[in-house]
């Protein structure tokens, strides 16, 4: 059972409806009435209002009692699009450039097919999320009870791939996305004329030495086995050439692959911001906000995803060694309240920057009827009808 031509051309033109009118974090009301729209017209229970712009359909089939959970996201980026087909953003500074109106097309698409067969035993709850882009919609959505109001047992993610071979899929046993963490070192001295040092502290001599000794954290002491990526990004001191200034700020971000290496990293900072400052003569403060956790795949559900990703396109186009991303994803917060998995699939080889958060980026129409087989065929496998 597939898409017909008529639905997909209709799910086509709704993709490109929202990529022309993409809506940021929290503002997604159009987009939710376009989504609560369709499931309704599929004849689902739906539920809007949810960390205020999130909608959520449920489609009930047989009596197992059993409910699992199909997610999309649905807000775009602060960004002004450089593409120039129809369907370009209409709106300065906000695109789609990660494909969230993609996802969101082929979870309705997956919708539509199971509505119309659903041959599963259980429930089907279509979570489409807003505000996936650093302001934690998935958290918020939890934290309102959501997966305990419809007794969700488990939940599964996807996204779009850039680089990936059209069609194929990519899933890991285990971290796909790290968990992002943010940090600020504030460095306080004493403030000096440039010509007469040794009368002050130096903070922004205190800083550069920092930025260098931060850099030591992931090379000698984090497992070269472990992914971890420490980026010092802004470094801000003085404004005048001939005075020494009181103070120095500098920040960026941490990557990591797990939990326990995101903390490893935070207690090193901790140490080492302690340590240059005393050794400088100064005070130190650090702002260390941990971000998205790491997106973590149970392994019996990455092997499920894998199995239904081969009955679409073939277990030849679906990779399960490829290296996890250093992006980060909030669908972790999922992953940290319920079994599940989160998997790739590509989107092509990126030609022409149609790389993810790029100004030129564009989700390929060509995976809806990709995407929608493969939620039918997964709630099919994880809820499977009694033979008889």
């Amino acid at each position: 059972m597939s898409l017909s031509s008529s639905e997909l051309e209709s799910l086509t033109a709704l993709r490109r409806d929202l990529h022309a009118h993409p809506e940021l974090a929290f503002e997604e009301h159009r987009t939710s009435q376009r989504v609560a729209s369709w499931l309704a017209g599929l004849g689902l229970e739906v539920s809007t209002g949810w960390a205020d712009t999130g909608v959520v359909g449920v489609l009930s089939a047989g009596d197992s009692g059993r409910c699992i959970a199909l997610r999309a996201d649905m807000d775009a980026l602060p960004l002004d699009e450089l593409n120039h087909f129809p369907h370009r953003s209409r709106l300065p500074g906000k695109m789609h450039a990660c494909g969230h109106d993609g996802h969101t097309a082929m979870l309705l698409a997956g919708a539509t097919l199971l509505a119309r067969n659903p041959a599963f035993d259980g429930t089907v709850v279509f979570i489409f999320q807003p505000a996936e882009e650093t302001e934690g919609g998935a958290r918020a959505m939890i934290e309102q009870g959501l997966l305990e109001r419809y007794g969700i047992t488990r939940v599964y993610g996807l996204h779009n791939w850039p680089g990936l071979p059209l069609g194929h899929f990519a899933v890991h046993s285990g971290a796909a996305m790290a968990g992002t963490d943010q940090f600020r070192v504030l460095l306080k001295g004493r403030a000096a004329h440039a010509a007469m040092p040794h009368q002050g502290s130096d903070p922004v001599l205190a800083a550069c030495a920092l930025v260098q000794a931060l850099q030591s954290i992931v090379a000698r002491r984090i497992d070269p086995l472990d992914a971890a990526v420490l980026s010092v990004t802004r470094l801000h001191a003085g404004s005048a050439y001939n005075v020494i200034p009181e103070q120095a700020e500098l920040g960026g971000t941490v990557r990591t692959l797990s939990p326990a290496t995101q903390d490893q990293v935070h207690r090193a900072m901790e140490a080492l911001c302690r340590g240059t400052a005393q050794g400088y003569g100064l005070e130190v403060e650090l702002e260390y906000r941990a971000g998205y956790p790491p997106t973590i795949n149970d392994g019996a559900e990455a092997e499920r995803c894998a199995a239904a990703a081969a009955r679409v396109v073939g277990w030849e186009r679906v990779h399960s060694n490829l290296p996890p991303s250093m992006g980060a994803e909030d669908f972790a917060y999922f992953l940290q309240a319920r079994p599940g998995c989160y998997v790739w699939l590509g989107n092509g080889e990126a030609e022409g920057d149609c790389r993810l958060h790029n100004p030129r980026y564009d989700f390929n129409d060509a995976l809806l009827p990709i995407g929608a087989a493969y939620w039918r065929g997964l709630a099919a496998a994880v809820l499977p009808q009694a033979r008889s």
